[in-house]
């Protein structure tokens, strides 16, 4: 017996949200915050702090709380780095600066870092 074919009506694969969370036309949670890290290394320290960052992403995407966790490199020039993290709440963000692998970084930073900018945002629209 032959098995049946299904076809789809458009031929265009559906997408789902990245994360499993309904879309919502880009608003974020009503407790959400967003923090902009710009990280410059000290001279000489540019790949190990790339590693050292690197090595946050897959631990701080799996923490309750976290809806982005991205790493960037400067375009504009060799040294500059850009961590952009959306959290649910600042209590999540609080939390996750308790976690080991944050307490590792913390410890380490200061020798890679030759100057480093933080700022919470909130998405207004």
């Amino acid at each position: 017996m032959a098995k049946k074919q299904t076809r789809r009506r458009s031929g265009k694969k559906r997408s789902r949200p990245r994360s499993g969370k309904s879309r919502n036309n880009g608003k974020l949670p009503k407790g959400a915050v967003t923090l902009a890290v710009i990280l410059r290394p000290r001279d000489g320290q540019d790949m190990m702090l790339e590693a050292e960052l690197r090595a946050l992403i897959g631990p701080t995407r799996k923490e309750e709380g976290c809806l982005r966790y991205d790493l960037h490199r400067s375009v504009e020039g060799p040294g500059a780095f850009l961590l952009h993290e959306i959290w649910e709440t600042r209590e999540c963000h609080t939390a996750h600066t308790k976690t080991d692998h944050f307490l590792r970084w913390n410890a380490r930073k200061d020798a890679l870092l030759a100057s480093r900018e933080v700022g919470f945002w909130k998405q207004i629209a």
